[in-house]
C-alpha cells in the first residue's frame, strides 16, 4: 500500500499542529481526506533569469510538502517550451503543464503553457489565449489578483528573478485577502528588476533566496491556517482582543473594536503566520514590547483595495444615472463636489475625475470640479497626492485616457497636473472627524463590508448629513444599506448600487461636541441655568437670510463686476449698463471691449497696475460724459484668487461720487466767456480735436496690439499642438520600447531553455561517443540516404573506410567486405521496416553475421538503418571440425 506512509506523515503533521495549538485532537486523517481547500497554493512568477531561481527553489522541497505550486514565467508566445521537461529532471514532483479545465490538486507543479493567460476559480484552472495588446504582457499579475480571491488566506504569492514590475499588483492583491507574500533577495537574483518593484511597493513580507524561500514554505504550510483556528478566540470582547485593539488605537488613534471580526481574524493570523507565532497570548506579548508590529499590524488591516475604472460597469450606470441628474439645470459657476472615503492610494478618486471631466466634454459645459479623497492611511494619503502609478496601470486605463490624462514618467504613469488640481487628500477618520458637507456625490465602495452592523449605522447617516439635498452615494457590489439606510436613502441602480438622498432629517451623531471650549470649572450658576439661556438664541433660516444680504447688496454695494485674468466677465453686482454696455459685432464679455467711452483707458491702466503688483488700485474723479451731463465715478480694481481652483481674479468696483450731476453753466459764468476773444474759442477747438485725433491714434495702437496678441495666442496654440503631437509620438515610441522589453524577456527565457538543452545534448552526445568508442563491435549508423552518421572504431578497420568518410554514402565507397546486395537490403529494411540479418565474406578470408536495423527516432520515425557486423569466422571453424571429431570417434 504506498499511500499508507504518506496519510501517515501528514497525519504526524496535523496532530503536532493540534498539539502545539492545545486543541482537542480532530478526525483528520490526512491533508487529502479534509476540506479540498486546505492546502496553500503557491504562485510563482519569473522572467529573465527565472529558470534557474525555481530550480532551486523545487531542489529544495520534499517530495510531500503538503502544498501546490503553480509556475508562471515569462514565455515566447511563439515557440513551444521545454519548461515542463526541464523541472521535471530537478524535483520529485510531478510537473504538469496547464490546461484549461484542471483540478489543482496537492503535492504537484503546474506551469503555464506559451501565448496563454490563466487564472484560476474554485482550484479549476482557465486558460485563455494571449491578447496582443501594448506594453508589457502581464499573466502574473493576472494569475495573483485571481488566486487572492480564490483562495484569500491560503494564497501565497513568489516574485523571482526578472524584468520589468509584472507581479507587483499581483502581490498587493494577495497580501490585501491576508496571504504571505515572498521575493528573491537582490543579492541571487540574475535580473533584480521584478524583485525589486515588489519590494519598493511594500507588498512583501519576506525577502530570501530560492532555497530560504522553500524553507518558509513548508514552515507557512504547518502553521495552522486561519479556518483551523476556533472563532472564539477572536472575539472582540475577549480580553487578549481589547488589548489588541489598545496597542493599535496607542498608535494610530483608530479604534478597530467594532470592526468585523472575521476581518481582524485573517490580518492578526498573517501576522502571527510572518513572525512565527502560533498562540494568541504569544502575539499579544510581542505586540506589547515591539512598536514595529504594532505598526505593521496597523497598515495590514488598512486593506487598500483599489484600481483605476474598478467594475467599469459601475462608471457606465454613474454616467447614464448620476451624471445627468447633477448637471441638470445647475449653475455653471456651483461647483460640482464628490467625496470619496477610504480612497487608499487615490485610483478611485482619480476615476471620477476623468469621468466627469470626459462627460463635460462631451457635453460642452464647463463646471467647477472638487473631488475629497480620504484615508486612515497616511502613507497611501501621500502616494495619492503624487500621482504616481506602476507601468501595469496601462491594463487598467484605455489607450485614449492614458495619452489623454495620464503623463509618461520613468517606471510608471503620473497623472496630468489637470487632474490632480481637482482632487484634494486628506487623512481623516469618518467616524470621529467632521465630515465634509454640500457634497453631490459621495463613492463609499469596499468600506462597508469590513464595518460591524454597529459602525454601519454611524457611518450611514454622516453620510447623509454630508450630501446635497437628493445627492447620490455609491457603494461597493458586495455591500448593501442596513434597514436604517434605507430609511434615509432611495435605491436608484440595483445592479451599481447607486442610492439617493431622502429629503429627510439626517440622524446624525457626530464624535465630537459642538458646543464652545471651556477653560474653568463651571460655577454654581452655570449649573442653575434656566432652559432658554441653555438653548441660545433662535437660529434664522437660512432663505431669510440669503434675501436680507440680496437685499443689503442692492441698496448700499456700488456696482461691481469680476473678471477672470484674461478680463473676461464671470459675475456682475448692481446696475452696470451705466458704465458698459456689449460692443457692436460678435458678442463679447471682454471688460475692456465693453467700457464705455471715458472709462477703457482708466480701466487698463489700473488693471496692469493690479495685476503687476497683486495689490487693490484705485483713482478718483473720472468724469464720465453722458451726453449733457458728467458723472465723477472712483474706479478701483481689486486682485483675489479663489482657495479650490488657485486662479487669479479681479473685482471691479464702479462708485459714483455725484449722481448725474448736469454741468449747467450759471450767468455769473456766462458772462466771461462772453467777453472772450474769438482766437482763444478757435484754440480750444484746436486742441480739442487734437485730443480727439490722438484718441483715435492710441485706439488704433490698442487694436493693432490686440490684433498682435490675438495672432501670438494662435501661433502659440500651432506650438501646443505640435507638442502634443510631438508627446503623442513619443508615447508611441515609449510602447514600442516596452514591447520590444517584453519581447527580449521572454527571449532570454528561451535563451535559458536552449542553454539547458544544450547542455543536455552534450551530456548525451558525450555519452554516445564514449559508448560508440568502447564498443568492440563494428557497427555503423546511416541516414535515410545511406550516408555515413556515426560508427564505431572497430567498423573503420573491418569495413575499410576513414573518418574524412564520414557524411558520404557507404554504398560509394571502396569496401574490404565483398557485399554487393548491400544497398538493396539496406533500402529493403527501411521500407518494409524490419531486420535483416546475411552472412557475408571478407577479402582477407573472415567470415561475418550482417545485422541490418531500422533508425528510428522519438517519434517512430524511420531515419535510415543501424548495420551491424558479427565475427563468426571461428564460430564457423569450430562446426566443420566437429564432424571430423565424431567420425573419428567412432572409428
Amino acid at each position: 500500500m504506498p499511500s499508507a506512509p504518506k496519510n501517515n506523515k501528514r497525519r504526524n503533521r496535523v496532530e503536532q499542529a493540534q498539539v502545539q495549538r492545545k486543541e482537542k485532537p480532530s478526525n483528520k486523517e490526512s491533508l487529502s481526506d479534509a476540506s479540498p481547500n486546505n492546502f496553500p497554493i503557491v504562485a510563482i512568477g519569473a522572467s529573465a533569469g527565472g529558470l534557474e531561481a525555481i530550480t532551486s527553489l523545487l531542489h529544495a522541497l520534499p517530495a510531500e510538502p503538503g502544498l501546490s505550486l503553480v509556475f508562471i514565467p515569462h514565455l515566447d508566445p511563439t515557440h513551444e517550451s521545454a519548461m515542463v521537461e526541464l523541472l521535471s529532471r530537478t524535483t520529485r514532483l510531478p510537473v504538469h503543464q496547464a490546461a484549461e479545465g484542471m483540478h489543482v490538486v496537492c503535492n504537484a507543479v503546474y506551469v503555464l503553457p506559451p501565448n496563454s493567460d490563466m487564472t484560476i476559480s474554485d482550484d479549476v484552472l482557465h486558460l485563455v489565449r494571449r491578447e496582443a495588446g501594448r506594453g508589457h504582457h502581464m499573466p502574473i499579475d493576472s494569475f495573483f489578483t485571481s488566486l487572492a480571491d480564490d483562495r484569500t488566506s491560503n494564497a501565497i504569492g513568489v516574485i523571482l528573478s526578472g524584468n520589468a514590475n509584472d507581479g507587483t499588483l499581483g502581490l498587493s492583491a494577495i497580501k490585501n485577502k491576508g496571504g504571505i507574500t515572498f521575493a528573491q533577495d537582490l543579492q541571487t537574483a540574475k535580473y533584480d528588476g521584478m524583485p525589486n518593484s515588489a519590494i519598493a511597493s511594500g507588498a512583501v513580507d519576506f525577502v530570501l533566496p530560492p532555497e530560504r524561500i522553500a524553507q518558509e514554505l513548508i514552515r507557512i504550510q504547518r502553521q495552522p491556517s486561519p479556518e483551523e483556528h476556533p472563532g472564539g478566540t477572536f472575539d472582540g470582547k475577549d480580553r487578549l482582543m481589547k488589548e489588541v485593539f489598545r496597542l493599535l488605537r496607542s498608535v494610530s488613534k483608530v479604534d478597530f473594536g467594532d470592526y468585523k471580526v472575521a476581518t481582524i481574524q485573517r490580518r492578526i493570523l498573517r501576522r502571527m503566520n510572518i513572525n512565527r507565532v502560533t498562540e494568541l497570548p504569544d502575539y499579544v506579548k510581542l505586540l506589547q514590547r515591539s512598536p514595529q508590529e504594532i505598526e505593521s499590524l496597523y497598515r495590514d488591516v488598512l486593506i487598500n483595495v483599489t484600481g483605476f475604472f474598478r467594475n467599469p460597469e459601475v462608471f457606465e450606470s454613474m454616467r447614464d444615472v448620476v451624471y445627468p441628474k447633477l448637471l441638470l439645470e445647475r449653475n455653471l459657476s456651483e461647483p460640482l463636489r464628490v467625496w470619496v472615503p477610504g480612497c487608499s492610494t487615490g485610483e478611485e478618486t482619480y476615476s471620477h475625475a476623468i469621468s466627469l471631466v470626459e462627460i463635460l466634454s462631451e457635453l460642452r459645459v464647463e463646471v467647477p470640479i472638487q473631488i475629497f479623497g480620504t484615508d486612515l492611511s497616511e502613507s497611501a494619503i501621500q502616494r495619492a497626492r503624487t500621482g504616481f502609478y506602476k507601468e501595469s496601470v496601462s491594463s487598467e486605463v484605455s489607450e485614449i485616457r492614458l495619452r489623454r490624462f495620464f503623463h509618461k514618467v520613468p517606471d510608471g504613469y503620473q497623472i496630468s497636473k489637470s487632474i490632480r488640481d481637482m482632487c484634494v487628500f486628506a487623512r481623516q477618520n469618518v467616524f470621529s472627524d467632521p465630515p465634509f458637507s454640500r457634497m453631490d456625490l459621495i463613492s463609499c465602495r469596499n468600506v462597508l463590508i469590513y464595518l460591524s452592523p454597529i459602525l454601519q449605522k454611524k457611518v450611514i447617516p454622516i453620510f447623509h448629513y454630508a450630501l446635497k439635498d437628493r445627492g447620490f452615494l455609491l457603494v461597493g457590489n458586495t455591500e448593501g444599506l442596513l434597514q436604517s439606510g434605507t430609511d434615509i436613502f432611495d435605491l436608484v441602480d440595483r445592479r451599481a448600487k447607486i442610492y439617493q438622498k431622502k429629503s429627510v432629517p439626517s440622524p446624525v451623531t457626530f464624535g465630537f461636541t459642538m458646543s464652545p471650549p471651556t477653560f474653568h470649572e463651571p460655577g454654581p450658576e452655570k449649573l442653575t441655568r434656566g432652559p432658554k439661556e441653555e438653548e441660545g438664541p433662535a437660529k434664522t433660516p437660512l432663505d431669510v437670510q440669503r434675501e436680507a444680504d440680496r437685499l443689503l447688496l442692492t441698496k448700499y454695494v456700488p456696482s461691481a463686476v469680476v473678471v477672470n485674468d484674461d478680463l473676461e466677465i464671470v459675475q456682475t453686482r448692481g446696475r452696470t449698463s451705466r458704465f458698459l454696455e456689449l460692443p457692436t459685432g460678435k458678442a463679447s464679455l471682454n471688460l475692456l471691449k465693453m467700457a464705455r467711452p471715458g472709462l477703457l483707458y482708466e480701466l487698463r491702466s489700473l488693471l496692469e497696475k493690479a495685476r503687476k503688483n497683486s495689490v487693490p488700485v484705485s483713482k478718483d474723479m473720472i468724469a464720465l460724459e453722458e451726453a449733457n451731463q458728467t458723472t465723477t465715478l472712483r474706479l478701483e480694481v481689486i486682485p483675489f484668487r479663489t482657495p479650490a481652483r488657485d486662479q487669479r481674479h479681479f473685482l471691479v468696483l464702479f462708485e459714483e461720487k455725484d449722481h448725474s450731476e448736469a454741468v449747467q453753466p450759471s450767468p455769473a459764468q456766462l458772462q466771461p466767456a462772453k467777453s472772450a476773444s474769438d482766437p482763444k474759442d478757435m484754440q480750444i477747438a484746436q486742441l480739442k480735436q487734437e485730443l480727439a485725433s490722438t484718441k483715435e491714434y492710441l485706439q488704433s495702437i490698442i487694436e493693432s496690439q490686440e490684433a498682435t496678441n490675438e495672432e501670438l495666442q494662435s501661433a502659440n496654440e500651432e506650438i501646443q499642438s505640435g507638442n502634443e503631437e510631438l508627446q503623442s509620438t513619443n508615447e508611441e515610441l515609449q510602447t514600442s520600447k516596452e514591447e520590444l522589453e517584453s519581447a527580449n524577456e521572454e527571449l532570454n527565457t528561451v535563451n535559458e531553455e536552449i542553454q539547458h538543452r544544450n547542455q543536455q545534448l552534450a551530456q548525451l552526445s558525450n555519452d554516445l561517443i564514449n559508448l560508440l568508442n568502447s564498443a568492440t563491435i563494428p557497427m555503423i549508423m546511416l541516414g535515410e540516404d545511406l550516408h555515413i552518421r556515426r560508427y564505431t572504431p572497430e567498423a573503420e578497420r573491418v569495413f575499410g573506410f576513414s573518418s574524412h568518410d564520414i557524411g558520404k554514402a557507404l554504398t560509394h565507397l571502396h569496401l574490404k567486405l565483398d557485399i554487393p546486395e548491400l544497398e538493396r537490403w539496406m533500402l529493403d529494411v527501411m521500407r518494409d521496416v524490419s531486420m535483416r540479418n546475411e552472412q557475408i565474406d571478407a577479402y582477407d578470408g573472415r567470415s561475418y553475421k550482417l545485422r541490418i536495423t531500422p533508425y528510428r527516432t522519438l517519434e517512430n520515425k524511420i531515419d535510415g538503418v543501424v548495420v551491424t557486423l558479427l565475427d563468426i569466422t571461428d564460430l564457423l571453424e569450430e562446426r566443420s571440425h566437429q564432424p571430423a571429431r565424431r567420425s573419428q570417434a567412432k572409428s
